[in-house]
């Protein structure tokens, strides 16, 4: 690595040409990379602000009611439609034979389908929840809060060997190392599948086919970037399981707020806009080709910084070709999933050493040796991460 000048300020240079301008960051500030707080897309908000700006009066959308006529009885049409038509255009999702149901984020419908897949064949005994490892790491605490008689955490799909009924969730790109998942418990019990698929979209993997499953979850939080709306929605084919989900988004919080619904929707129909009004598909107008771009970039210096450093090993993707960009294309994962080399036994204690806060690999059911690192933080977060990085040096 060295320090040149560009364009009258300091930038840093990496070895496989990419460069960084220095962060405005303190010396004394911790560069957060623990969270998975999706504002990485904020300057293309910013240049769209005009075109997905709202106006709600005072008395819009007062009723609990959303859609008397619809399974999913407090979604709006506007917000069914924008989703359905999203996906049409993506082509990451089958919609057709299936139920929508909308939720405030998907992890109140990843609660909403553990009391729905479980209590549809009551049991004597909890059923065992799981996931292969390493596995998002809230799906524990997200599954324990409740203390539920119907379900337990167990932990590590790939383990679960137990004769006993079992829901399993497949996470899809996966959360924390980006790769892409199928079912691994090998059992003879009985057993449900939930697809969380949150990074299924197109700026963080090629689109290889369109998902067809009994039950999966997305999020507007990672698709868009606007975590703040707390937007989910699950596709489910089986209409008790549908009935029960609702019930407990009725119980839970009364359904989803309205004022989410309009603004998401109509964010959503900004995107689909876009892609049917202009005719290049590579423009800055286009949200998942500048998204795409800007996750392609945020990589490529990030790797940049890694092979400087010496201290991590990354996880390496495969090129597939993408029926939604048409094109060849790696994966441009959400979080890095970094590995210590030997003799460094703590990731996340040694990177704390350095300003950095990350996630460990114990909460995502393996050892120490792992990190996950967002990478869709601000600019300023990123820029400083890189600049920390290039700097490790093994103790």
């Amino acid at each position: 690595m060295v320090v040149s000048t560009i364009s009258g300020s300091s930038h840093l240079s990496y070895s496989n040409g990419t460069t960084i301008p220095l962060s405005t960051f303190s010396s004394n500030s911790f560069v957060n990379v623990e969270k998975g707080d999706p504002v990485a897309f904020r300057s293309y908000w910013e240049k769209m602000r005009e075109e997905c700006t709202i106006e709600i009066k005072g008395d819009e959308w007062m009723s609990y009611f959303g859609d008397t006529n619809n399974l999913c009885w407090y979604m709006v049409p506007q917000m069914r439609d924008a989703i359905l038509r999203l996906h049409n255009m993506v082509g990451n999702a089958v919609t057709k034979d299936k139920f929508l149901v909308l939720g405030t984020g998907s992890s109140q419908l990843y609660q909403a389908l553990l009391y729905a897949l479980s209590s549809l064949e009551p049991s004597d005994r909890p059923i065992n929840v799981v996931a292969a490892a390493p596995y998002y790491s809230e799906y524990k605490d997200a599954t324990d809060i409740l203390q539920s008689r119907l379900f337990q955490w167990t932990g590590d799909a790939a383990l679960y060997d137990k004769g006993e009924p079992y829901m399993e969730v497949v996470t899809s790109p996966n959360n924390p190392d980006g790769t892409l998942r199928v079912p691994v418990v090998n059992s003879g019990a009985k057993g449900k599948v939930i697809y969380d698929l949150a990074y299924y979209w197109p700026q963080y993997t090629p689109i290889i086919y369109e998902a067809d499953n009994d039950v999966m979850l997305f999020t507007f939080s990672k698709c868009t970037g606007h975590a703040g709306s707390r937007i989910g929605w699950a596709f489910v084919k089986d209409i008790e399981v549908a009935k029960k989900m609702i019930r407990f988004v009725h119980l839970n919080s009364i359904g989803v707020s309205k004022e989410s619904q309009i603004r998401a929707a109509k964010i959503i129909g900004v995107i689909c806009d876009g892609y049917q009004n202009l005719k290049s598909i590579e423009s800055d107008r286009l949200f998942f080709y500048y998204s795409k771009r800007l996750m392609k970039e945020r990589w490529e210096k990030f790797k940049g910084a890694v092979e400087q450093s010496k201290v991590f090993t990354l996880t390496k993707y495969p090129t597939s070709y993408c029926h939604f960009n048409k094109d060849l294309s790696e994966q441009y994962p959400a979080f890095a999933w970094l590995k210590c080399v030997e003799g460094i036994e703590d990731g996340e204690s040694y990177l704390e050493k350095l300003k950095i806060r990350t996630r460990g690999g114990k909460r995502f059911g393996v050892d120490t040796k792992y990190v996950r690192i967002s990478m869709i933080g601000t600019d300023d977060e990123f820029i400083k991460l890189c600049t920390r990085l290039s700097n490790a040096k093994r103790e």
